[in-house]
């Protein structure tokens, strides 16, 4: 690739890109994505050019890789083009008034080297003084990191001495999630898929026990649970959720941060069928977005990170190298391969 030198900032002439080359058909297949090369364009006026140091792999975005998935938060994928997903880059060159050459941003951008962009989407600047490798910013102290931690301190608030049950906790949030409440004293239990990563949980995250969804999931609640489930904070929805609602406790809360299990369903999945066990136990279910509480972003990366100092919270990453692997990333988290957060780095 060859390179120019603009505003005292050496960028090269081209760059390449990670686009959607069909819909995925359930799970998503390492075909379903393809690397392109484009040229590179330089800021108009109210524009920045961000070089993209990090791509953060998330299982959500599949949803809007269907065609007709446009909703209120963000329009479908169309194919040919880049996909959407959040990114850590710096600004290497920038005609927009709110953001200077150096800038550190968490965004959500697409899976490119180099971003060119009006800054009318999710972006949040990264404040420089932290000290913690940069792709922290997409794990322990990004979004994954702190939908953990406003999903268990403000919604499901456990105590000393309950039972917090975590699906997915081997992932991105739900690592991160258990981790939490034990620091809160909450007895752990997670679910994952596989004898192997039921070990790893325990011996990584600090879990109490696991639950392996490849066996008889209703009896390893009730061993693992005998008393009930005080908090279950759900990452996967659909079935799961039905099994977990006739194991709760009196006065149980129920975080819905994430629904995996439905991201590549063809056909919508039937809803839990015993929300009455809500009413009977006095239990209460809610979800929330981490990223309209951008304002409290310091708040939870100063916390997150003293506990990490502390060595009481561990930041796990799935790390893979360049653009060139974003889509086989992606296609690793449904597998269930990753253990903690998945990322790709593009750059130093």
């Amino acid at each position: 690739m060859s390179t120019a030198q603009h505003w005292g900032v050496h960028v090269k002439q081209t760059y390449r890109a990670t686009v959607l080359a069909a819909r995925p058909r359930g799970i998503p297949v390492p075909s379903d994505f393809a690397v392109v090369e484009r040229p590179l364009v330089l800021p108009g006026p109210g524009q920045v050019l961000i070089q993209n140091l990090f791509v953060s792999l998330d299982a959500g975005f599949r949803h809007w890789m269907d065609e007709g998935s446009s909703d209120h938060i963000l329009p479908e994928m169309p194919i040919g083009e880049p996909v959407m997903g959040l990114t850590l880059g710096r600004v290497v060159a920038s005609k927009h008034p709110g953001f200077a050459e150096g800038d550190l941003l968490m965004a959500r951008l697409a899976w490119e080297e180099y971003s060119l962009t009006d800054a009318t989407d999710f972006f949040v600047k990264v404040p420089d003084e932290y000290d913690c490798p940069l792709s922290y910013h997409l794990g322990i102290l990004g979004d994954t990191g702190m939908s953990a931690y406003f999903g268990m301190t403000d919604i499901a608030l456990p105590q000393a001495g309950e039972t917090v049950l975590v699906s997915a906790a081997g992932g991105a949030v739900g690592s991160i999630a258990g981790q939490v409440a034990k620091i809160y004293g909450a007895r752990t239990v997670g679910i994952v898929s596989g004898a192997a990563k039921c070990q790893q949980i325990i011996e990584q995250f600090g879990y109490d026990a696991a639950i392996d969804r490849t066996g008889d999931v209703p009896q390893q609640l009730a061993a693992t649970c005998p008393d009930g489930v005080d908090v279950y904070f759900d990452n996967v929805s659909g079935p799961l959720l039905e099994l977990v609602l006739n194991n709760i406790a009196v006065g149980a809360r129920i975080v819905l941060c994430g629904a995996v299990a439905t991201y590549s369903a063809s056909t919508p999945l039937p809803g839990p069928s015993n929300l009455f066990n809500l009413v009977t136990n006095q239990a209460s279910m809610e979800g929330f977005m981490t990223h309209l509480q951008h304002d409290r972003y310091p708040e939870a990366r100063t916390q997150l990170l003293a506990w990490a100092a502390e060595g009481r919270l561990r930041n796990a990453e799935y790390l893979m190298e360049g653009i060139e692997n974003a889509g086989l990333a992606f296609c690793h988290l449904f597998e269930g391969r990753n253990l903690g957060k998945t990322i790709v780095r593009l750059a130093e």
